[in-house]
């Protein structure tokens, strides 16, 4: 899985999501991509998804939503089918952000793309102890799914 936007700073939307991943036990491996770290939270990180020598499953993307879908094609350049999309800035900001967000979807149907997002709280399973969200918390196991539009409600059942 890449981390396209991870951030070395607390506090950052692409910090948490990164942090989660290592701190909530996801076994799977986890590549940083930001072209100003040489390593975020003691993992080498990487300038771009060019960079890395590694079949990648999973593009995370939390960079500016005018940057994403320059992400996506280079994600499509190197065979990632699958991508989150934390960023915001589309339809929800706007005449421009709904333009971006048409393209968005134009370009992930085009290159038959799998697409969770945008403007969105991430993805957490209990069960696989991954957690790519930016959810202060990791919540405990159990027999139940949530699923929600509104990263402010998902937050308030979290906490």
């Amino acid at each position: 899985m890449a981390i396209v936007g991870a951030s070395c700073e607390a506090g950052k939307v692409g910090h948490d999501p990164f942090k989660n991943l290592i701190t909530c036990g996801y076994g799977g491996k986890v590549y940083p991509v930001n072209p100003k770290a040489d390593n975020i939270l003691g993992i080498k990180a990487y300038q771009n998804l060019r960079e890395m020598n590694d079949n990648v499953d999973l593009a995370v993307l939390v960079v500016l939503a005018a940057q994403a879908i320059a992400i996506v094609d280079e994600c499509h350049t190197q065979r990632i089918d699958s991508l989150i999309v934390i960023s915001a800035g589309f339809k929800e900001s706007g005449t421009e952000g709904a333009a971006r967000e048409r393209e968005l979807h134009r370009k992930v149907k085009q290159y038959a793309m799998r697409m969770i997002g945008q403007n969105y709280l991430s993805l957490i399973d209990t069960k696989s102890s991954l957690n790519v969200s930016f959810a202060a918390n990791m919540p405990a196991p159990g027999n139940i799914a949530f699923i929600s539009q509104s990263g402010a409600l998902c937050t308030s059942v979290l906490d």
